[in-house]
């Protein structure tokens, strides 16, 4: 026994002098000044934080209405090569249901290099560009070559990195951009967060460079507004569908759709909310 103690008592002096700061002071470390906890100065912890809270594959692997429905309120978290992290609610969706929705990629079940992302595993991102400049991200679901658009996001860490990938990517002198110009809409979302073609195929529940945190507010069925897609012409019933969904109140969506939330004021809450 008088062994044993001994070495405790070496053991915790050695603790005591060792230079491993405690585990507060680890926090402090990928802490910058201005109070922004994004990490910096240690790879191995922002790893084991982004793993400990990140969405993981179950989440994802949802029916494409589901799943559109249940980005909203979740967390993009995109890490810059320098290490800066941009969070952005998510706050605007769009379903694409594959094979029979005539609005989609996917349309008639037809697989080409381009949408290859749309028939991967769930969690997998569909990046396309549109104009020959613009690019717009998706995550696949459930379901053959289903995938959710991402529309808009509500910006809440990382907004002067935001504001310079906006900056670089527009032509010419221009005045600042506010808060919710950043993400409200699925190219200026992807400018904001340094998404472009690199970034197709990338399965979001194991990429260190982007990934989904739960939100802490979630909405309501009350919360969310469900009505047509945009820039869905001349595709019949599918141009009518309410398959884009976004958080009622919320500023940063980029279309409000007036009439069907007037409608929504005069139904009231459902029995059920």
């Amino acid at each position: 026994m008088p062994r044993k103690r001994k070495l405790l008592a070496e053991l915790s002096a050695l603790q005591r002098s060792s230079s491993i700061p405690p585990s507060d002071a680890l926090e402090n470390l990928n802490t910058t000044p201005d109070g922004d906890s994004s990490p910096k100065s240690s790879k191995y912890f922002a790893t084991e934080k982004k793993k400990s809270f990140q969405l993981e594959a179950d989440f994802f692997s949802q029916p494409c209405i589901s799943l559109a429905k249940s980005f909203l309120g979740q967390i993009l978290v995109r890490r810059l090569p320098d290490g800066r992290e941009l969070w952005g609610r998510i706050v605007e969706t769009e379903a694409y249901l594959g094979g029979e929705d005539e609005a989609s990629h996917s349309k008639g079940g037809k697989q080409t290099q381009r949408n290859a992302a749309m028939f991967m595993k769930p969690g997998t991102l569909y990046v396309y560009q549109i104009y020959g400049i613009y690019f717009c991200v998706n995550v696949s679901s459930q379901g053959e070559g289903a995938a959710v658009l991402l529309r808009s996001l509500e910006p809440l860490r990382g907004l002067d990195a935001m504001r310079e990938l906006r900056s670089a990517a527009r032509k010419g002198p221009a005045k600042p951009l506010k808060d919710w110009q950043l993400c409200n809409g699925p190219s200026k979302l992807c400018q904001a967060f340094g998404i472009d073609k690199a970034f197709d195929q990338r399965d979001l529940t194991q990429d260190a460079a982007i990934w989904m945190v739960p939100g802490h507010e979630l909405p309501g069925e009350q919360d969310v507004v469900a009505t047509t897609r945009i820039g869905v012409g001349n595709r019949g019933e599918w141009s009518h569908k309410p398959l884009r969904f976004y958080l009622r109140g919320n500023k940063f969506v980029s279309v409000v759709d007036k009439k069907i939330e007037r409608e929504m004021a005069v139904r009231g809450p459902s029995p059920c909310s």
